[in-house]
């Protein structure tokens, strides 16, 4: 069976809304190269043709929307046991996909249910009507595998206020519905037992006619209903990343990064949301909250454009040091979770070893064609 299953659902006054399905589920539908593969040239066709009004993006099974990249291919790729030029191609293609969804032209809705981490962080964001529901768990949690958050996060983190980016970054905390709708991460909050409802709905809208179709319109007047009929489903949600707010500026007030990690580790909190932080934190790369700091700093005043130009080129970096493939290799692979990281705390990581990383690998950026 295919990892993408693409459908079109007719509407009741001749137009079409489009679907594109992950089905991948026992894999949490992450995001593999061949699927991007099929997903590309689908947008395309479906942007061109008249008739089609709206994409719905989301995925099989309720566990996960899409919970990250193919990462084990990667570590495959850079250890030897495949095809060396893999990672360039599957970053090339998979910003390529994100920056596409940024970019189109017709809205896109996607469904955010479940785990939405890393690669599905990516399409999440670029999409024009970003749904979470009450099971929605969001999180770039990169610094546990020595990578950084990628796939736009230089530019939606960045977008963030008071540090939170940068805090949610380096400690890799999953936020739940209600803070990704408070932070501006997702746009609507829906009951997750109305996605059925959602197609029938956006099937049964009157589009109007080819010359005078609000299609944006059209779907936040459905999307609007829903989100209405939906509040008792999170009316027992916490928000602790909006209840550490105050905190969490002050924390990230500091001169320095280390400065900056050493007054997280040092708070002591009953919370367990806040204790996860600290735990990912002390023991995530040091190599990674490093350069997640650097690379927001630089990043912050990028285009989106820019943005994608630049995580190409340091995750082709990345992929050609040790750090990443040995956090893949103790999460994901061993699965000992006893990384061995190239430097023993983040005071210790050289300025010149992050400058490195941060160095172009080519005279020619392969992403120098998006605009």
């Amino acid at each position: 069976m295919s990892s993408v299953i693409f459908s079109e659902h007719p509407t009741q006054d001749g137009h079409v809304v489009a679907e594109i399905c992950l089905n991948a589920e026992r894999s949490l539908n992450a995001l593999t190269l061949e699927m991007i593969e099929e997903i590309l040239p689908r947008l395309d066709e479906w942007e061109k043709n008249e008739h089609v009004v709206a994409i719905l993006l989301d995925s099989a099974g309720e566990k996960a929307f899409c919970a990250g990249g193919d990462v084990v291919n990667l570590y495959k790729a850079i250890s030897g046991e495949g095809d060396p030029e893999f990672p360039q191609r599957f970053f090339d293609r998979e910003y390529r996909l994100d920056y596409r969804l940024h970019t189109y032209s017709k809205p896109i809705i996607c469904w955010g249910s479940g785990f939405v981490m890393g690669g599905g962080m990516g399409l999440l964001s670029g999409s024009n009507h970003r749904i979470v529901t009450e099971t929605s768990r969001l999180a770039m949690p990169e610094v546990t595998i020595g990578l950084y958050p990628d796939v736009g996060a230089s530019w939606f983190l960045n977008r963030l206020s008071n540090g939170t980016g940068r805090f949610l970054a380096i400690t890799g905390s999953q936020i739940n519905a209600l803070d990704a709708h408070h932070l501006g991460l997702a746009d609507r909050l829906i009951a997750s037992d109305k996605r059925d409802a959602l197609v029938e709905q956006l099937t049964q809208a009157q589009w109007g006619d080819e010359e005078h179709i609000d299609a944006q319109g059209v779907v936040n007047r459905v999307l609007r209903q829903l989100e209405r009929d939906s509040q008792p489903a999170f009316a027992e949600l916490d928000s602790p990343v909006h209840r550490f707010s105050p905190l969490i500026r002050e924390l990230m007030d500091h001169d320095t990064i280390e400065q900056a990690v050493a007054a997280i580790l040092a708070v002591e909190s009953d919370e367990k949301w806040f204790q996860k932080a600290q735990k990912t934190l002390a023991h995530g790369s040091p190599v990674s909250v490093k350069l997640i700091d650097e690379q927001l700093k630089r990043s912050k005043h990028m285009s989106l454009a820019q943005v994608f130009q630049a995580e190409l080129a340091l995750s082709v970096q990345c992929c050609r040091h040790r750090e990443f493939p040995e956090g893949v290799r103790a999460l994901l692979v061993d699965k000992d979770n006893k990384p061995q990281w190239t430097y023993p705390d983040v005071a210790s990581v050289e300025d010149s070893f992050i400058d490195g990383l941060l160095t172009r690998p080519w005279a020619e950026n392969p992403l120098d064609d998006l605009n």
